[in-house]
């Protein structure tokens, strides 16, 4: 195989999100502890502007990229979700009955450590960060495992994620709100309307569908409710098929992948993982904050999707993935635990001080570590050999 084909076959591995993920968190922190970190917070911190005669939207570039470039992850997130209820792996209920309870308790026992350690205190509110789960990430530490893991476990872990996706949006839509401007909710169900017309007509061209959808992403935002989830509505406004036929939602997803994958989710990524280690303290280093976040992903993350998968298939309600064994099982669990994208999104909503959001970046950068190392190392260990489980009667 020449240079140029190696190259190619690495850029489409299932890895390479996750290493350039990598990459950019190991950039942010060089970049954020060292002469270059005025530079770094100053250009984060400048303020755009998009306006009309004095009215219009004027934001830092960090809230720019959290708000505005994450809404077309989300809305990418959003058809990934469409497409897999309409016709992939969450179509039928019975596939969805064992990742489904493990991503319920990969979000509740993580919840549930962070509230216990931040009880009374006022980070309490950020009980949410280490109940997410990032895809390209735990999908990219898996696919280094090779063929040493099963393929169902993929289809595990995937459909894991993007359940534990679907909560997190729920999360952030329920307890993430601002101050409500009913008036903006309002007009924004003008935009809407007209996207689920489009859609029920089966719209071909995607264009006008795209403009309703940045229309609805700009009254979202000034209502108060977060903006990005104006993405996931539009990406359930996209027609699955068209009255041609074809697939207006599949060629959008196709289209949108890289530019998301290998774009924003980087950009994110080096805009919120500068941890600053300067004067950082062991008193920041086992603070409630840090501490909930780091051991809920780590710990809770284990508990909760191992435990609920154990109790399951122990129960005869569900079998184990084909060719799967406990220690697979164990080393998803894990990998549930790697939330860096997902964890510090909702970190940033939960801590507007920076203090605080830097303890966030610490719990979840080292929690996220520790899962990722704990989650490879057990799925190398594992045998290929699948666990002997009784079929239920």
């Amino acid at each position: 195989m020449g240079l140029r084909a190696s190259l190619d076959a690495f850029f489409k591995h299932d890895a390479f999100g996750g290493i350039l993920l990598m990459v950019s968190a190991l950039l942010a922190l060089i970049v954020a502890n060292s002469a270059l970190q005025p530079y770094y917070n100053g250009v984060l911190t400048s303020y755009l502007s998009v306006t009309i005669e004095g009215d219009g939207l004027e934001k830092p570039l960090l809230l720019w990229i959290n708000d505005g470039l994450m809404a077309i992850f989300f809305l990418l997130i959003g058809l990934e979700l469409k497409r897999e209820l309409l016709e992939g792996k969450l179509k039928n209920p019975s596939d969805v009955v064992l990742p489904g309870m493990a991503a319920v308790g990969g979000m509740a026992i993580p919840a549930l450590i962070f509230f216990a350690l931040n009880a009374g205190e006022p980070t309490v509110g950020g009980w949410a960060i280490p109940a997410a789960t990032d895809i390209a990430f735990a999908l990219g530490i898996l696919a280094l495992v090779g063929n040493r893991a099963p393929a169902s476990l993929k289809v595990f872990l995937l459909t894991l994620a993007i359940l534990d996706d679907l909560g997190a949006i729920l999360i952030i839509a329920v307890f993430y709100t601002a101050d409500l401007k009913v008036d903006y909710l309002y007009l924004a169900l003008i935009p809407l309307a007209l996207m689920i017309w489009l859609n029920v007509k089966g719209a071909h061209r995607m264009g006008l569908m795209l403009l309703l959808g940045a229309a609805l992403w700009t009254l979202v935002l000034q209502s108060g409710v977060h903006a990005t989830l104006a993405g996931v509505i539009t990406a359930f406004c996209i027609p699955l098929k068209d009255k041609y036929g074809k697939s207006p939602l599949h060629s959008m997803e196709h289209a949108l992948a890289p530019y998301v994958l290998y774009g924003i989710v980087p950009i994110f990524a080096f805009a919120n993982a500068g941890v600053v280690l300067s004067g950082l303290t062991m008193p920041d280093v086992v603070a409630p904050l840090t501490m909930g976040v780091m051991l809920g992903l780590v710990l809770g993350k284990q508990i909760g999707v191992f435990g609920l998968t154990w109790l399951m298939v122990k129960m005869g309600y569900a079998r184990l993935p084909h060719g799967a064994n406990w220690l697979h099982i164990y080393g998803v669990a894990a990998l549930a635990g790697v939330g860096f994208t997902m964890s510090l999104f909702i970190g940033s909503l939960s801590f507007a001080d920076p203090d605080m959001m830097n303890q966030v970046r610490l719990g979840v950068l080292s929690g996220s570590i520790i899962s990722g190392i704990i989650g490879y190392t057990a799925l190398r260990m594992a045998s290929s050999r699948p666990a002997v489980e009784p079929v239920p009667a």
